[in-house]
């Protein structure tokens, strides 16, 4: 194990993640709220600790072989994460304690959205910037790991799957070309930022939230600068705006790639993949489903007004985005049930979206279907398609044992939560919310997770790491088969 290398690699990533703690430190000149200490201080202390991890390693530059590469991505998450937390501890307004630091941290960088923060209309716009830059970075991080390198480590069956999509998931190596793919995402992550900001500012937000809630919408966080979230605006263009663009971004990256590649546009690559039409189509079911059960209770005054907030929740809560313009759990019947347990289903593989992905359940179906017809024909010989194109079995194989794994740390968690002394559906809609990456959650974490005992958060701060890193990546590092040489 190259631990010398992956420290000055460590420290690397931590000097360039202390520039993300100067821009909050300048809005809080711009806006004179005297947030900026806390930044200059964590600026400083990340700088320091960062100089101290690579200097006396600065000359080990071994290659990294695949059991480095899952520790280097654990520790890539786990120590920008605590370093995250920095500003909050020294952070004046809101007085944030060590556990409240770290799981606001690791909320925003995972994309979870749970919040412990009550007050936010009152927050310094330092501490508000800082919370949406955070989910920014991790979006984007999200989505080299899952299109750059998760595949070449192995995840999940993902990196089989990728021989069938166009565009950089093809790549099947550690080399410089995904230094190259992770330059072309930046591209397309900042473009779709940019346009979704634009879209705001013009729909009527001023340019602070404009900015803020781009980078929360294309990183499919779902933290805002208000406590009402979305419902602030009281907006359907904004609403709409918010669909389209958590849409656009619960999509591959690799599609977005080939589509707007060099050769020019070729939207024909959406409407060719069959994880986009299936996506696409439950959004529209969910939407249907909600709009009926709504539009038949009464709850709103007209239709035009059901289907808005129809459509607006049943797109956030599948997309694992979390914003709200209604409380969804005071929905009736069984509709904030049925939209947690979408998001378990979550976006595409390779966006910014959590969940299960809608590739590997895609796949689990049709190996479902295949079981039955080998019940019928038990000598006959069945292959698995998407696309046209017949896939390994090894590639179903490794779905199975992700969904496994993704069953097991989901029962685990919940049980050691309702072990604290959390109810049953606090513990199950709490669990699913940041496993699954999507923030809130029923009863006693409908609105925040302030109330919470610091055990549980801790537990729960685990089940976003889980969710985030794909299972496997983190549960590797507790075999004892990882560690011997």
């Amino acid at each position: 194990m190259q631990y010398r290398t992956i420290i000055r690699i460590t420290g690397l990533l931590m000097g360039l993640f202390s520039l993300s703690l100067l821009p909050p430190a300048l809005v809080a000149v711009i806006y004179k709220d005297g947030g900026g200490m806390a930044f200059i201080q964590a600026f400083v202390l990340c700088l320091i600790l960062g100089f101290t991890l690579w200097y006396p390693n600065r000359s080990h530059r071994k290659d990294l072989r695949t059991r480095e590469g899952f520790l280097l991505v654990v520790m890539f998450w786990v120590v920008l994460g605590s370093i995250g937390a920095v500003p909050f501890i020294f952070s004046g307004q809101p007085s944030l304690s060590l556990t409240d630091s770290f799981f606001e941290s690791f909320s925003a960088l995972t994309t979870t959205g749970a919040t412990v923060i009550v007050g936010l209309d009152s927050l310094p716009k330092a501490i508000l910037f800082y919370r949406h830059l955070l989910q920014w970075l991790g979006g984007m991080g999200i989505i080299v790991l899952a299109v750059a390198i998760l595949p070449v480590l192995g995840v999940g069956g993902m990196q089989l799957y990728r021989a069938e999509m166009p565009g950089p998931v093809k790549d099947s190596k550690m080399t410089p070309r995904i230094a190259e793919t992770a330059k072309a995402l930046w591209y397309i992550y900042l473009a779709l930022t940019v346009a979704c900001a634009v879209a705001y500012w013009l729909a009527g937000m001023d340019v602070f939230d404009a900015i803020c809630h781009s980078f929360s919408t294309i990183a499919i966080g779902g933290f805002s600068t208000h406590d009402a979230s979305m419902g602030y605006f009281n907006s359907p263009t904004i609403n709409l705006i918010c669909v389209v663009f958590l849409l656009i971004a619960a999509l591959n990256f690799s599609l977005h790639f080939a589509a707007f590649s060099r050769r020019g546009i070729n939207l024909r690559v959406y409407f060719k993949d069959a994880e986009f039409k299936v996506l696409i189509a439950i959004q529209l079911v969910l939407t249907a489903i909600c709009f009926v059960t709504l539009y038949g209770s009464g709850i709103y005054d007209s239709a035009e007004e059901t289907f808005d907030y129809a459509l607006f929740q049943a797109v956030s809560i599948s997309t694992t985005a979390g914003f709200g313009t209604e409380s969804f759990h005071a929905w009736p019947l069984f509709l904030p049930i049925l939209l947690i347990f979408s998001s378990f289903i979550g976006g595409s593989g390779g966006s910014t979206a959590g969940g299960i992905k809608v590739i590997r359940v895609i796949l689990l179906l049709l190996q479902g279907s295949r079981e039955l017809k080998r019940l019928v024909h038990p000598r006959g010989m069945f292959s698995i398609r998407i696309s046209g194109n017949a896939l390994p079995d090894r590639v179903i194989d490794a779905v199975w044992g992700f969904f496994s794994a993704y069953a097991l740390v989901f029962v685990v968690c919940m049980l050691i939560l309702m072990a604290l002394g959390m109810d049953a559906i606090t513990a199950f809609s709490a669990t699913a919310a940041c496993l699954n990456n999507l923030g809130p959650g029923l009863g006693e974490v409908a609105s925040n997770y302030a109330s919470i005992g610091d055990g549980e958060k801790w537990v729960l701060l685990f089940a976003m790491l889980f969710g985030r890193l794909e299972v496997f990546t983190l549960l590797i590092l507790f075999t004892p088969t990882f560690w011997k040489n």
